[in-house]
């Protein structure tokens, strides 16, 4: 057997925790014998959720945490005051390395403070981003800041395309990953005064293949592998993204059940459209990873589903394998721009 790769899973994070979260979970450890995962969480619910599922149980055991974080509240006096809650219990796991990664689909306040106060940063490490992986019309693009830091600067976004072109590399596959800068044109004089300082920092980086900047309307298309942005406005275009591809999706399923004619359309398309649209799923790809942490943090959606959680299960898989985390810490003591703030 190859490297087994150990899991903490917060299980009662999420809008459908425990149950879709056990589920996703004991599908993924159907599949891959090098997985085992540690649920966190009140053990008689993750119990009684397990219920009725076959799994290797030498490989998945349920660490009781008594406690559960709730969406509405203050992160940092949660993290502080919920010791026993089930995401403090799972990231205390991985930092003393009695797991290799943390997945959660709970509160991305609580899951960013824990992550950077329990887990650490990387050493220069200036502001750990959520990137998420979007997939377009040519294969995924990976956008970071989702959503972790809406206050940045541009050595922080400098930084952002450094560690996101790592991850494409190495966990993606993409040999030269091109970089670009999300903006409200293609122009390098367009944007804001943080753009505007952080195009040439990316322009002037030989280590980074960077293509300019990359307006909204251009990310579903895809070509460029890493987009960077602050955490405000990579959030406005994930967002709208997600937003988007959900109404098209109900106006086409609408539209194809509204007659007899297109119900007949519709078998006959069906084929070749549920192909286009498994190409567009980003649940596909798991959650967004928190880069820049010393072990992986992987954020799913509040509404994650069984497919999604078990997804997040083989990231962490490969993003543990290729040794990410070490790699990105390699990359940051080598840069000659770092104030170790």
């Amino acid at each position: 057997m190859s490297q087994q790769i150990k899991v903490a899973v917060d299980a009662m994070g999420g809008d459908n925790a425990p149950g879709i979260i056990v589920k996703g979970v004991t599908d993924a450890l159907r599949e891959r014998e090098d997985l085992a995962v540690i649920l966190t969480g009140r053990k008689e619910e993750i119990e009684a959720a397990l219920k009725g599922y076959s799994y290797p149980k030498d490989r998945l055991s349920i660490q009781d945490a008594r406690e559960v974080i709730e969406m509405s509240e203050p992160p940092v006096n949660a993290i502080r005051k919920k010791k026993d809650s089930s995401i403090v219990v799972a990231m205390k796991l991985v930092r003393d390395k009695q797991a290799d990664a943390f997945v959660s689909a709970g509160s991305s306040g609580a899951i960013l403070v824990g992550g950077q106060s329990i887990i650490g940063r990387i050493r220069g490490i200036r502001r750990p981003p959520f990137a998420a992986l979007m997939p377009t019309r040519k294969g995924v693009s990976l956008l970071l800041d989702s959503g972790a830091n809406v206050d940045v600067r541009s050595e922080h976004l400098h930084q952002f395309a450094r560690i996101g072109a790592i991850y494409m590399r190495d966990v993606i596959g993409i040999k030269n990953p091109s970089v670009g800068l999300i903006n409200i044109g293609a122009e390098e004089e367009k944007g804001n005064a943080l753009v505007k300082e952080t195009f040439p920092l990316l322009r002037e980086d030989k280590t980074l293949n960077f293509t300019g900047s990359v307006e909204a309307r251009d990310v579903p298309e895809g070509g460029t592998d890493v987009l960077v942005a602050d955490g405000f406005a990579g959030n406005i275009v994930l967002k709208m993204y997600e937003g988007v591809a959900t109404a098209l999706l109900g106006a086409v399923k609408e539209g194809m059940m509204s007659s007899l004619r297109s119900k007949i359309g519709a078998l006959l398309v069906k084929p070749a459209l549920k192909g286009v649209l498994s190409t567009y799923d980003a649940t596909a790809y798991g959650g967004a990873p928190m880069l820049g942490l010393n072990a992986l943090v992987v954020k799913m959606h509040g509404s994650a589903k069984d497919r999604e959680v078990k997804n997040a299960m083989f990231q962490c898989m490969d993003f543990v394998k290729a040794d990410i985390s070490d790699k990105i810490r390699k990359v940051i003591e080598t840069d000659p721009t770092d104030d170790r703030e």
